[in-house]
């Protein structure tokens, strides 16, 4: 589903990515380790259209991603990848509903219509009754799970995540992993996740580690 090849990334002189090859099948999940600065943020962002790389490509689902140019890049991610961060990023003054719901707004799904799939994602990750809630009204694990139902909505062929256990206590880390395992085995969802968490690396089908720019 995934495919980047020869992946370079500098800021200035500093060569962050030197050349990376990086494949990942539909209904995988793939964890990316390593130590800090090894370039495994940097190299979720360009596999996310969120950056372009220097030089090299990125191929999802067929279209060459970092060939896209002005609105059709926020167009495609909307319609095909999701994001969860270890900072929630939810919005203070919507509610869970609410914020679950501004991917699906922003596709032009009519409001009816996104707000009850919010409704059966919330059912689904056991926030049934959180719906109207704050985010200062969750807990930290329910606010992931919020971010996760919104990453969910447009139905992406794949889901980013970036540390998205790092803010989390131990026993709501090991939900969270457990719930991308679910959401694989369920409906077949495709993971691509930077973290530090080893228990996290070791539910994941397979674990790809980076040092120094480079796949190791």
């Amino acid at each position: 589903m995934l495919k980047a090849t020869g992946i370079r990334k500098s800021y200035g002189n500093l060569q962050i990515l030197k050349g990376v090859n990086f494949e990942v099948q539909k209904g995988e999940i793939v964890s990316i380790i390593g130590p800090s600065g090894a370039g495994k943020s940097t190299l979720l962002h360009i596999l996310g259209t969120l950056d372009k790389p220097d030089s090299g490509s990125v191929e999802l689902k067929g279209t060459v991603i970092n060939k896209l140019v002005g609105d059709m890049v926020g167009v495609f991610r909307n319609q095909n990848i999701g994001f969860v961060f270890q900072f929630h990023h939810l919005l203070p003054e919507f509610s869970a509903i609410e914020n679950i719901c501004i991917p699906a707004f922003i596709a032009k799904v009519n409001k009816k219509q996104a707000e009850t799939r919010a409704l059966e994602l919330l059912d689904l990750l056991g926030l049934k009754d959180r719906g109207q809630h704050k985010p200062n009204q969750l807990s930290g694990g329910e606010q992931q799970r919020v971010a996760i139902a919104r990453a969910l909505i447009n139905n992406p062929s794949i889901i980013f995540a970036d540390e998205p256990s790092g803010n989390l206590d131990s026993e709501n880390a090991a939900g969270l992993h457990q719930l991308f395992v679910t959401l694989r085995d369920n409906f077949n969802q495709t993971f691509v996740i930077v973290t530090h968490n080893e228990h996290l690396a070791r539910t994941s089908d397979r674990v790809v580690s980076m040092k120094d720019g480079l796949i190791v």
